[in-house]
C-alpha cells in the first residue's frame, strides 16, 4: 500500500504558493496502479482518498502506522465507486458485486475488506473515500440507478449535468461521509459555477472520463484569491472548507465528489456571486 500524508494549511499561506507548491499540497495524481492501493490522508477533516486496482489477484485494505488502529475501519467508515470493469468487495466474508459506476458504503467496525476484479482483462478501479466515524451504519451496495438523480444546469450556461448522490441521507445511512458522481453532458464544461464554499465540510474531487489530449482547470482558493490547478484523467484535488471548488474543462468530463465534516446537509453552502470572484 502506498500512503501519502497532506497537512492542513492556512488560506493566507496558500495564496502565496507557486504552481508547484499548490500541486504538492492539493493535487493527488497516480490514483490507480495495477495491483496496488494508493491512498492520500489529508488533515482536512482527516479524509482518506485514493484508488484500489486489483488485477492479478486480491488486494486487502489493512491498517498502517499512520492510522494507529488495529484495522482500517476500526474508527472509520468508507465509500467506494467503481469506475473500471466489474469487481467484488468482500466485507467480513460477505461478497458484494460492484459493477461499473456502482458504489458501496461500508460502516465502521468492518474488519476485513478484500477487493478483486471479476476479469483481469478489464480490471475494476475502486475510488475510495474514508473518514472518521463515531457509530456504525449498515454496509449497503448502491447501484448507479439507485443513486439519487438530479438534472442540473443548462446548455445556455454550458453547465448542464447529471448529479448522482450515492452516499446521502436520502439513499443510505452514514456517519458523516457524503459521496456522489457528477457527469457533464456533451458540449458542457463548467461544474459548480456559480461557486460556493461550505465552512462546515471539506471536499475532494476526482476527475475522470478525460481524454488524453484534454484537461480540466480546477478553480480553488478564497473567493478574492482564486487559483487554478490543471487536472488530467483520474486525478484528485483536495478542497479545504474555505476554498471554492469549481472547474472548467476543454471538453465534458465526469467527477466523483466526497465530503466530510460537521454535517451532511448537501444544501448547506455559502454561495458566491460570480461577479464577486477575483
Amino acid at each position: 500500500m502506498k500512503f501519502d500524508v497532506r497537512y492542513a494549511n492556512h488560506p493566507e499561506d496558500s495564496a502565496l504558493y507557486t504552481t508547484a507548491e499548490l500541486r504538492r499540497h492539493y493535487h493527488v495524481g497516480k490514483l490507480f496502479e495495477p495491483d496496488e492501493i494508493c491512498l492520500t490522508y489529508s488533515h482536512q477533516d482527516r479524509i482518506i482518498a485514493g484508488g484500489i486496482m486489483p488485477v492479478a489477484g486480491e488486494l486487502r485494505l489493512e491498517s498502517c502506522k499512520e492510522l494507529a488502529a488495529p484495522y482500517f475501519l476500526a474508527r472509520r467508515e468508507l465509500g467506494a465507486i467503481n469506475i473500471g470493469g466489474p469487481g467484488v468487495l468482500t466485507v467480513d466474508g460477505a461478497e458484494y458485486q460492484i459493477g461499473s459506476r456502482d458504489g458501496i458504503y461500508v460502516g465502521m467496525g468492518a474488519r476485513e475488506l478484500v477487493f478483486r476484479s471479476a476479469d483481469k482483462a478489464s480490471p475494476a478501479k475502486f475510488y475510495v473515500n474514508s473518514c472518521p466515524a463515531h457509530r456504525t451504519c449498515p454496509t449497503v451496495i448502491i447501484p448507479m440507478d439507485k443513486a439519487r438523480y438530479n438534472h442540473l444546469g443548462a446548455q445556455e450556461t454550458v453547465n448542464e449535468r447529471i448529479l448522482r448522490q450515492y452516499i446521502h441521507p436520502a439513499v443510505c445511512e452514514s456517519c458523516q461521509l457524503s459521496m456522489g458522481m457528477t457527469t457533464l453532458m456533451p458540449g458542457n464544461v463548467w461544474n459548480t459555477m456559480p461557486s460556493h464554499t461550505h465552512e462546515r465540510r471539506m471536499e475532494v474531487y476526482m476527475y475522470f472520463d478525460i481524454a488524453p489530449d484534454q484537461a480540466v482547470f480546477h478553480m480553488m482558493g478564497q473567493p478574492d484569491e482564486t487559483r487554478h490547478i490543471v487536472m488530467h484523467n483520474e486525478e484528485a484535488v483536495i478542497s479545504p472548507s474555505w476554498s471554492i471548488h469549481s472547474g472548467v474543462g476543454t471538453a465534458n468530463y465526469t467527477f466523483i465528489w466526497g465530503m466530510c465534516g460537521e454535517n451532511q446537509d448537501f444544501d448547506d453552502m455559502d454561495g458566491i456571486p460570480t461577479s464577486e470572484l477575483k
